[in-house]
């Protein structure tokens, strides 16, 4: 078949005109042009590179829990629009943040400082919370030290861990 195209491609332009500096060349490039298409896509499609953290879109959260309890501690990652990642409850927790996330708010903001705050203690619980959240930079730091703090602590379930027995 490719044989018979060549064929064919060199007759049309042997007709239409001296067989020299013109048509040799040209006869030349069709018949590469017709090899190249008689040769059949064989090769497997590449794959992309892996999506590594810093290339997705959306918003971004590592939590890092601590004394917390049992099954409570360790390094979570956050993925939320779309939702992903190795936290416990990804699409739930970015509903919970989408919901507490106000323009001109910090929805991580610390407690404000000279706040009258009871003096119970919520346990040694800590939590970092570092990423980008609503197009801002993050980094929060949580513990239970006082009734405000447990509050703010409380706010951010299920982002950070409800604390139980140890």
């Amino acid at each position: 078949m490719v044989l018979l195209i060549q064929r064919r491609a060199a007759r049309a332009l042997l007709r239409r005109g001296p067989v020299g500096a013109v048509a040799a060349p040209a006869l030349g490039a069709v018949s590469a042009l017709v090899a190249l298409a008689a040769v059949p896509a064989v090769a497997a499609p590449a794959l992309p590179p892996p999506v590594l953290p810093e290339d997705r879109a959306g918003d971004h959260l590592t939590v890092v829990v601590q004394h917390a309890g049992s099954g409570r501690d360790g390094t979570y990652e956050l993925f939320c629009h779309p939702d992903s990642g190795t936290h416990p409850d990804p699409a739930g927790t970015c509903r919970a943040l989408d919901g507490q996330t106000r323009w001109g708010q910090d929805t991580f903001a610390p407690v404000e400082p000279g706040s009258t705050c009871t003096m119970i203690y919520g346990g040694p619980a800590t939590a970092h919370v570092t990423g980008t959240w609503a197009g801002r930079p993050v980094d929060a730091v949580y513990d239970r030290s006082n009734g405000c703090e447990i509050g703010r602590w409380d706010r951010m379930v299920p982002l950070l861990p409800k604390p139980g027995p140890a």
